[in-house]
């Protein structure tokens, strides 16, 4: 049997899948990825003679797929909130990101140097590595596509697909908090220069970078003197991967954080015309790569469980694990949006519903290519237990959880007063 041909199989099979589950599962308490990280566990255990799929193993290639699914996600991301950015309107995203993203990353730093016993560098690597929720796997949980009714969004679809648009680029501070740590040890100097560079240089030229590219290319999409040029009129799709890869290559070429880059030039693109049809076009054909790229991972993940993963799995990582996903995500969320917008139901999804990912991956294969880090098995292992908890357990809950919160919501809106009529009218 040709492996190639073998292949191509398996990747019409996955693609034929995932134009079909979406559908097939809406409603269920039951996720694609869930689904395809099965596929992914029962393809390589059969002999075929399929590759080693194991991050550690590969880790460039490990790096470079799951760069290329974040960039792409949080493109779509950014096209498809509605909101305006505002300081009052997403103070939900700032309070995850300000509080409860810190604390995150704290707490399970703490939990791998004390409980698993990695060394201060790897410990804080997994801790930033854990911290961001995902933009790529929490599509149950995320706002659908773009549309004209900005107050449309509900606040629990709103906080998740935001802040994961927002965390994947600040989480990159903290891991090169710990690349630093493990090259130059923790001296005033090696803190001087992360906080100058890593802190607020690279977090500026991403800020700019995203919103100079998104606006320039605002104004091509919408505004050109030449119909020729007007991109918009012509319905292409494909032009959101070039504002994808321009924003995240101009700013990573100019030393800043190309994921902040992307999700901030999605948003410039959409302030530019908030109400064209075109963003309807470019979030859908941001979303087929996106959800082929997720396939593919999700299979190699299920892979890689079955190939050696989970080898330096114990009861210390096992508890570790199970103590993100269920406390420290819940507990700091919950704290942060104290008195915030929501209700407690909603409040209490946002917190619960932190689905750890794809980004997890990326910034432990980026960092340890640049530096050498104690215990890296562990961290793997950490890691891709998290995710596959958080993968199952999300993936069973969110369905049913956000039906339920938007029934009750649909109640509200039916039995409050009409705009302009008084109570006994």
């Amino acid at each position: 049997m040709d492996l190639l041909d073998l292949t191509y199989a398996l990747v019409g099979v996955g693609a034929l899948l995932a134009g079909l589950l979406p559908r097939l599962l809406a409603r269920r308490p039951l996720s694609m990825p869930i689904v395809f990280l099965g596929l992914g566990v029962v393809l390589f255990a059969l002999p075929l003679g399929l590759p080693d799929p194991d991050p550690l193993a590969h880790p460039g290639i490990a790096e470079r797929l799951t760069e290329l699914t974040v960039i792409v996600a949080l493109m779509g991301a950014g096209l498809k909130l509605d909101r305006p950015l505002s300081w009052r309107r997403w103070s939900s995203t700032w309070r995850l990101l300000a509080v409860a993203m810190p604390l995150s990353i704290a707490a399970a730093a703490l939990l791998g140097w004390w409980w698993i016993g990695l060394a201060p560098a790897a410990a804080i690597l997994l801790g930033s590595a854990l911290a961001p929720t995902d933009p790529v796997l929490a599509s149950d949980v995320q706002v659908g596509e773009p549309s004209e009714d900005e107050d449309g969004e509900d606040e629990v679809r709103f906080a998740l697909t935001s802040e994961a648009g927002l965390n994947d680029a600040l989480a990159f501070p903290f891991v090169y908090l710990a690349v630093t740590l493990a090259t130059v040890g923790a001296t005033a100097g090696g803190f001087g220069t992360w906080f100058a560079e890593d802190v607020i240089l690279k977090v500026l030229i991403g800020v700019v970078g995203g919103v100079v590219t998104g606006r320039l290319l605002g104004l091509l999409f919408f505004r050109p003197r030449s119909t020729v040029l007007h991109m918009a009129s012509h319905a292409e799709g494909f032009t959101a991967l070039a504002a994808t890869f321009l924003s995240y290559g101009l700013t990573e070429v100019a030393g800043g954080y190309g994921f902040l880059a992307v999700f901030l030039c999605a948003r410039s693109i959409r302030a530019a015309e908030r109400r064209h049809d075109y963003h309807q076009v470019l979030h859908d054909f941001v979303e087929q790569i996106e959800r082929l790229l997720t396939v593919l991972l999700l299979v190699l993940l299920g892979g890689a469980i079955v190939r050696g993963l989970f080898e330096g799995l114990d009861w210390r990582i096992a508890a570790v694990a199970l103590v993100v996903v269920l406390v420290v995500r819940p507990l700091t969320a919950t704290l942060a949006l104290w008195r915030g917008h929501g209700d407690l139901g909603e409040r209490t999804a946002i917190a619960v519903f932190g689905i750890r990912g794809i980004g997890t991956f990326y910034y432990i294969a980026y960092a340890t290519s640049e530096a050498g880090f104690g215990g890296v098995e562990q961290i793997w292992a950490t890691a891709g237990l998290v995710v596959v908890l958080s993968v199952v357990l999300h993936g069973i809950a969110a369905t049913p959880v956000m039906t339920r919160l938007d029934r009750r919501r649909q109640a509200r809106s039916e039995h409050s007063p009409r705009p302009g009529r008084g109570v006994g009218e």
